[in-house]
């Protein structure tokens, strides 16, 4: 079984398990366990040498009943349908717990972006936001930056589509540039999200910043932004790690030289002052804090007796697999979910949405504060919902109860 079939039967199976809990119609759950809308398309692309090649690219759509569809777009080598529609399912969750007006997407092609040139990656992103541009735009279907793209790749997209519709479509996409309709704290704003719900959960815990520790697994867009985020906020990074390797230091990382490091090298290994680790280590360091900042499913059955954090914030997408999750919840670890964690990026999406429509824009402190806002509701509403207990328990409830209503008062169109 495939890494995307995977995932896709974890988040079914976390859908059946909210379902029957909650008492959902089944109807509603039939429609819920299948996605909306699945295109896949073929985008065919001149490369420099002349050559034509054949990239396969797809759009999931879970759910739009409660708006317009919200979700990244991802250019990896392994791109997989089902792993689209497993993100594409999350999304959907992740937009209720907010509360945001959106549905769920994802988005993808199969193709190495680091093997392809700039003007490669134009004609891709041109070709399949051609392709994609029936069931895409500002009122129906919503893209964004995720692996392997970025705000460039956002402004390629909207430029394509604007060039079909005769007219600038400043809301196509978001994650652009500023100087093109983005929105400022666009780019931390997964992060800064994380460290608002971060300090909700320890306010509701009751927990001192001071003299907590905590460790980092991914040092990406993500990752890089939180070690600063928890050095601010007072709390000791032991350990981060990315692909190059994994670094410990007992003093604390020093997230002004690691930055520093990074830019020069690309990966944190090697970082002055800091001691080598292997990278599935960094999981198990004994600090207070883990954030799984990386991929999916890090943290797995065969390592879980081994975390030592008794707060968990899933920063990545999908990082626990079930076996994972009900081994640490049992051993009374708090988990603060992903469709509640890293909701702050979408939400910042959902704000450079608001600001592209009406054409009126934000200074980053007035998005910095809609955002702690925003997330400061979701944690209560899903903290009083699990009565403080299973936070991803009262999250999928919270979500599921939500697009279920709405499904409810739209009916069911013939």
């Amino acid at each position: 079984m495939g890494a995307g079939t995977q995932l896709w039967e974890q988040a079914l199976a976390q859908l059946d398990t909210a379902a029957e809990a909650i008492g959902l119609d089944p109807n509603v759950h039939r429609l819920l366990r299948a996605p909306k809308r699945t295109l896949e398309v073929s985008c065919p692309v001149r490369l420099d040498t002349g050559d034509i090649q054949v990239f396969q690219g797809y759009r999931v759509q879970h759910s739009l009943a409660r708006g317009p569809g919200k979700g990244g777009l991802r250019y990896h080598p392994d791109v997989d349908l089902d792993e689209l529609k497993a993100l594409a399912m999350w999304m959907t969750w992740k937009c209720a717990v907010v509360d945001l007006p959106f549905g769920g997407a994802k988005g993808g092609v199969i193709c190495d972006p680091t093997k392809l040139s700039d003007r490669e990656l134009e004609n891709l992103t041109r070709r399949y936001a051609s392709e994609v541009a029936p069931v895409c735009g500002p009122n129906v279907d919503i893209p964004a930056p995720d692996v392997g793209t970025d705000e460039r790749t956002m402004a390629w997209f909207m430029d394509t589509i604007s060039m079909k519709e005769g007219y600038p479509v400043l809301g196509a996409v978001t994650g652009k540039p500023i100087l093109v309709g983005g929105s400022a704290g666009r780019a931390s704003g997964t992060s800064v999200g994380v460290s608002f719900v971060l300090e909700a959960a320890l306010r509701a815990l009751s927990w001192d910043t001071e003299g907590l520790t905590a460790a980092v697994h991914g040092y990406g867009k993500v990752g890089s932004y939180l070690v600063r985020l928890l050095t601010q906020l007072g709390v000791r990074v032991l350990a981060v790690g990315d692909v190059g390797g994994g670094i410990f230091c007992a003093a604390g990382i020093d997230h002004v030289e690691l930055a520093r490091h990074f830019a020069a090298n690309g990966t944190v290994a090697g970082c002055p002052g800091t001691e080598p680790i292997p990278i599935e280590k960094v999981l198990e360091v004994a600090c207070d804090i883990l954030i799984p900042a990386s991929l999916e499913r890090v943290i797995h059955a065969g390592n879980a007796p081994n975390i030592l954090a008794r707060l968990i914030v899933e920063a990545a997408n999908g990082p626990l697999t079930p076996e994972a999750d009900e081994h640490l919840a049992s051993e009374g670890v708090c988990i603060v979910p992903d469709i509640l964690a890293n909701a702050g990026g979408v939400t910042v999406s959902y704000f450079e949405w608001v600001q592209a429509m009406q054409g009126l824009f934000w200074s980053e402190d007035e998005v910095s504060q809609r955002l702690r806002q925003l997330m400061d509701r979701a944690f209560d509403a899903v903290w009083v919902r699990s009565d403080g207990h299973n936070l991803r328990q009262a999250a999928m409830w919270l979500a599921i109860e939500r697009v279920a209503e709405a499904l409810r008062l739209r009916g069911l169109y013939p």
